[in-house]
């Protein structure tokens, strides 16, 4: 086929090209129904307002934002995150290469023999040759400019996967140090429940002495008193558990973090009501939803790559050579060999493998767009029940707070009264038992209401980059 004869195929492969259309990538419309408040964000623990971008500084705890400062700086999950980003916008830069022309140099010399033609014999000697070969892929049918799209919504959802292990790195940081302040105020409680527990039995074992008490209370109080420190090294164990979680977390071994760890002057919690924003905008900063839409548009870009396979594929190619039995004839005229033009390779008429492909790229885009709609979902599940938890935890601490109180004012008058003589001193421990046992459950509500307001920040997704909506509408 002659040069123009090729150039016209071009030609006339472009015009088809014109007329290819692309399966369309498939629409979630989920996102269009998700509009206004959130449910639970009516309730006076919330407001409407966005949420704060560095939440972990509304506990106003210097020694709290010191670890998570360090944990965003050290934590090796955030690093393994951090390299695979860096991997795949390697892999974007890849695909942008076949926009532009590729080259081969190549050069070649030995010793060898050659027949004479029509002459008989040969001739030995040696031989050498260099040649250059370029190629620039015409990209009428835009699998280049898809496959470059992929790869580029392909980075967008290793950043967005980044985004996600930065917050959960915060947000385990942060549990991490209120456990670990939950835990230090359960073992002061525990340890007062000891005492009270030990003068029980010190008092019901003097009036047993006495004559005035039964053997059966004093092995009560033995019982009491043994329970109360068996509570001890469970709660020693949490403290403990916590601060080699916070060593991990801050790239830390567990010797280097008991060394550094802060003193905890009582368990975090947050003071005002919490910014929650609203379900929209809620998605556009949860980085799950956003890492799920990048994937979506990678697997419609991929689409197009696979549609683009059922049609020609048109570059232009042009190669130098020269072939010379010495080094400085390289170059000369009669020792060149030059050759232009475009080159077409079609898979026609035996289409079978391709259009599998397509399929293969339509049932992937397919389940794309499930995985992005079921994470919508999992978004406002997580953010509604995170807020129900912790709605209903405020209000529990609330009446375990008032309990507290009424059990401290009463352990007080049960001591005036004991010092007026108008009350014995059973009375006075019982009514300090009480007081321990209300301790005991107003800490562990401060410890689950820390806990509830970990999943809530996690939940509300942070503001770790200037919120984009999802693409997948």
């Amino acid at each position: 086929m002659s040069l123009l004869r090729l150039m016209l195929a071009c030609a006339g492969a472009a015009v088809l090209a014109g007329c290819v259309t692309a399966p369309e990538a498939p629409q979630s419309d989920l996102v269009t129904r998700v509009d206004g408040p959130l449910i639970n964000a009516a309730h006076e623990s919330f407001t409407q307002a966005a949420p704060a971008e560095a939440w972990w500084r509304l506990y106003d705890s210097p020694e709290l934002d010191g670890l998570v400062r360090d944990a965003l700086s050290r934590n090796n999950s955030l690093e393994q995150a951090s390299a695979e980003l860096e991997r795949v916008r390697a892999s974007l830069g890849q695909a942008r290469a076949a926009r532009l022309p590729s080259t081969d140099l190549s050069g070649s010399a030995g010793y060898g023999r050659q027949p004479l033609q029509g002459q008989g014999g040969s001739v030995e000697g040696d031989r050498y040759s260099l040649g250059f070969d370029t190629r620039w892929q015409l990209d009428f049918f835009g699998r280049v400019r898809n496959a470059v799209e992929a790869a580029r919504q392909d980075l967008q959802a290793a950043e967005a996967a980044r985004d996600a292990a930065a917050i959960l790195v915060a947000g385990e940081t942060a549990r991490a140090w209120a456990d670990y302040c939950a835990s230090a105020r359960l073992i002061e409680v525990a340890e007062g429940n000891v005492e009270i527990a030990a003068r029980s039995l010190d008092l019901t074992e003097r009036l047993y002495d006495a004559g005035r008490g039964l053997r059966l209370d004093v092995v009560q109080a033995q019982s009491r008193l043994e329970t109360a420190r068996a509570e001890i090294p469970g709660l020693v164990a949490a403290r403990d558990g916590a601060v080699f979680r916070l060593a991990t977390l801050t790239g830390r071994t567990p010797p280097e973090m008991v060394a550094v760890i802060p003193e905890c002057a009582g368990v975090p919690r947050v003071e005002t009501p919490i910014a929650v924003g609203r379900a929209e905008t809620l998605l556009a900063r949860r980085p799950d939803v956003r890492q799920a839409a990048f994937r979506l548009n990678a697997s419609a870009a991929r689409v197009g790559v696979a549609v683009a396979e059922l049609y020609p594929s048109v570059a232009l190619g042009g190669s130098v050579s020269s072939t010379a039995l010495d080094v400085g004839d390289l170059g000369d005229d009669d020792t060149l060999t030059v050759s232009l033009g475009p080159l077409i390779s079609w898979s026609f008429p035996n289409q079978i493998a391709a259009r599998s492909r397509v399929r293969q790229a339509e049932a992937g885009a397919d389940a794309a767009l499930a995985e992005f709609d079921q994470t919508v979902l999992e978004a406002l599940q997580e953010t509604e029940t995170a807020m129900s938890a912790y709605a209903a935890e405020r209000r529990r601490r609330r009446s375990l707070q008032i309990a507290r109180d009424a059990a401290a004012e009463a352990a007080e008058l049960a001591r005036v009264r004991y010092r007026a003589g108008a009350e014995s001193f059973v009375t006075v421990l019982d009514a300090e038992r009480t007081l321990a046992d209300a301790e005991t459950a107003l800490a562990r509500s401060d410890a689950s209401a820390a806990s509830a307001e970990v999943d809530l920040f996690v939940a509300l997704g942070g503001a770790w980059r200037a919120p984009q909506p999802p693409a997948g509408s």
